[in-house]
């Protein structure tokens, strides 16, 4: 489980990187430098290398996305399982409907960040 929460974390890094090289980008145009950016998202202006820019932040959006879906869905099928006689063990289900529920809010925390951050650049004066 929380091998799972850590591999979600990368996806909140990117977004938060993502982010960052919007405003930055944005505040380049307007004239403010870098460093200002740090203070929007609470870290330090993210660098560019190679392996940051080689992930492709829509995609792993999707995929992260796709992956609590999934979770969902197979949690609400789970108390039909355990009436049909697939699954005998209460403690799965159990366990199941509780990954289900804290990976869709940790994705509900990262749209919220997002947001966030959107709508602190849109407050930005030009």
């Amino acid at each position: 489980m929380v091998e799972k929460i850590g591999k979600d974390s990368a996806l909140a890094r990117e977004a938060l990187r993502a982010a960052q090289r919007f405003a930055s980008e944005r505040a380049g145009s307007m004239g403010a430098g870098p460093a200002a950016m740090g203070s929007l998202v609470g870290t330090q202006p993210v660098t560019s290398s190679p392996s940051a820019s080689s992930v492709d932040f829509g995609a792993a959006l999707d995929s992260g996305i796709q992956q609590v879906n999934q979770k969902v869905l197979d949690a609400d099928s789970m108390p039909l399982d355990l009436l049909s006689g697939k699954v005998n063990d209460f403690h799965e289900i159990a366990v199941q409907l509780k990954d289900a529920e804290l990976s869709f809010k940790f994705a509900m925390e990262i749209r919220n960040k997002l947001v966030d951050a959107y709508r602190e650049i849109m407050r930005m004066s030009v």
